[in-house]
């Protein structure tokens, strides 16, 4: 499973990584770590990478088909 992270749309909420630690970071500016990017979620993790999209107000992460 893969998701997008769209550079543009993230505001920097946190709710991905605060509810979602084990698949999105935090950069020091409080946006997500990987935004611009296309990651690979961790096998077992992809509940939690689908909480995170869910969970995102800008709805700037994206499943990766």
């Amino acid at each position: 499973m893969k998701v997008e992270i769209d550079r543009e749309l993230c505001s920097g909420h946190g709710r991905c990584f605060t509810l979602a630690g084990d698949v999105y970071r935090s950069d020091d500016e409080g946006y997500n770590a990987d935004r611009g990017s296309i990651i690979d979620v961790p096998p077992g993790h992809e509940a939690a990478a689908k909480l995170g999209i869910r969970s995102c107000p800008e709805a700037a992460i994206s499943l990766v088909e």
